[in-house]
């Protein structure tokens, strides 16, 4: 099997020194930081992502490739029905480029129960002017010919899919064209604050001055922010996916059920994943921060596998330092990209599943297999907040959810860093929520 496609044998895309002094430093290279970064551009400002190995080297070229408002909390919903709009804005050239479609994503029912549970998400919904409906069983054969197991679903056909390791380098050289200065092998080691107040960021190749940092760092954010006295009760799980090619041909579209995920590449193969499973190492700060996950583990036990130990130099290992000077090396020097082995026996047992699913597809031949860390909140819904330190916003813990709704986002990010009032209520989203 191919190795994942981006990675640390490849050259830095984005190198070169770093200025002296920017309006505003991107601390992550992930497809937050990289819009956030390019939506301060488009507003006249200097800004500068800073990546500690490759853009989008980890979860933002790792995940399912859905663009969805389908099943979204209400918090995000409106967020993300806007954001399709700016996905369709893209240069159309850009959009074939990323693998940008939109032919809409299905959830698919097993059973009578779970299609109550989906009535019920889209009789909230339609308040918000979704085009989401339900689907009879007759309707999935129809989308889905040839395929067994399922009683009905749910479709939204105005979502929408990409490839995300095509995707975000994409979007990372057209916001350079534009003026964004990105550093690939750059680690932010800490923040210069003096007075409570943000002055600038030390990296591996020196100091810049800046006065507005946004931490976007992904499944990283919590141990950078820990640093600087900041507390999130984020934590990181593994979540394992494949690439499969089968003679059979699918639908061109994303569906899932509570046991599988697919999407249709654009190069003609599928993405297959677990669809809730994931993997979980215990470190310190699963204990710390057990408390805050206690609901969502008395409501969902089942889905989470959980290891003894993460590999080390990972965010929650045990030997990874909590503190270091910024003039030595850190734990973001020591692990440039999480590139975690993916659970190969929970990944058989989705291409078992797929199978018996779609008896039409059998023996599909996998092309490659991989995993990625998502940085998850108790409540699943990320931190998008200012902090207590002067100057320093907070974009992070998305959840598994972040590569659809990263444009709105960056808008909503952009706000907070000029100090605007975003166009959305961001209780949800508070920093604040947790203490509360």
């Amino acid at each position: 099997m191919s190795a994942f496609p981006i990675n640390l044998t490849t050259p830095p895309c984005f190198d070169g020194p770093v200025p002296d002094a920017v309006d505003v430093t991107i601390v992550g290279g992930g497809i937050i930081g990289v819009m956030t970064a390019w939506e301060l551009q488009k507003r006249g400002l200097k800004v500068l992502v800073c990546e500690k190995g490759r853009i989008a080297g980890e979860q933002s070229s790792r995940n399912w490739g859905w663009i969805r408002q389908q099943g979204r909390d209400y918090a995000e919903l409106p967020i993300m029905m806007d954001t399709i709009h700016l996905w369709k804005q893209l240069d159309p050239k850009l959009r074939r480029k990323i693998g940008f479609r939109q032919n809409g994503i299905t959830y698919l029912a097993r059973n009578r129960r779970k299609l109550e549970e989906y009535e019920q998400w889209l009789a909230g919904a339609r308040s918000y002017g979704v085009d989401t409906h339900m689907l009879s069983r007759h309707d999935i054969q129809t989308r889905l010919p040839g395929s067994k197991g399922w009683v009905g679903g749910m479709t939204t056909p105005s979502d929408a899919m990409a490839e995300p390791f095509a995707a975000v380098p994409a979007l990372a050289l057209a916001a350079a064209d534009d003026g964004v200065i990105i550093r690939e092998h750059c680690a932010v080691r800490a923040l210069e604050v003096t007075g409570n107040q943000v002055e600038g960021v030390v990296t591996e190749k020196g100091t810049i001055k800046s006065s507005r940092v946004v931490v976007a760092s992904g499944a990283w954010s919590a141990l950078f922010l820990g640093l600087h006295g900041i507390r999130i009760p984020q934590l990181s799980v593994l979540s394992s996916a494949m690439q499969i090619e089968t003679s059979a041909a699918l639908h061109d579209t994303a569906a899932g059920d509570d046991l599988i995920a697919l999407r249709r590449r654009a190069d003609g193969g599928y993405t297959l994943t677990p669809w809730a499973t994931h993997d979980f190492f215990i470190g310190p700060d699963a204990f710390r921060n057990f408390f805050a996950y206690l609901p969502q583990l008395r409501q969902d036990f089942t889905s989470t596998r959980f290891r003894l130990a993460a590999p080390d130099h990972y965010p929650d290992a045990w030997r990874t330092p909590r503190h270091w000077k910024s003039t030595e090396e850190t734990p973001f020097e020591r692990c440039r990209i999480l590139d975690p082995m993916p659970n190969q026996k929970e990944l058989n047992r989705v291409l078992r599943q797929f199978s018996t699913a779609f008896p039409g597809a059998a023996n599909p031949r996998i092309v490659r297999s991989w995993a990625g860390m998502i940085d998850t909140m108790p409540d699943a819904l990320p931190v998008v907040d200012q902090s207590p330190v002067g100057g320093l916003t907070i974009a992070t813990g998305m959840s598994g959810h972040g590569f659809g709704i990263a444009p709105g986002m960056a808008r909503i990010v952009a706000d907070l860093v000029e100090l605007r009032e975003p166009a959305y209520p961001l209780d949800k989203f508070a920093l604040s929520r947790f203490s509360r």
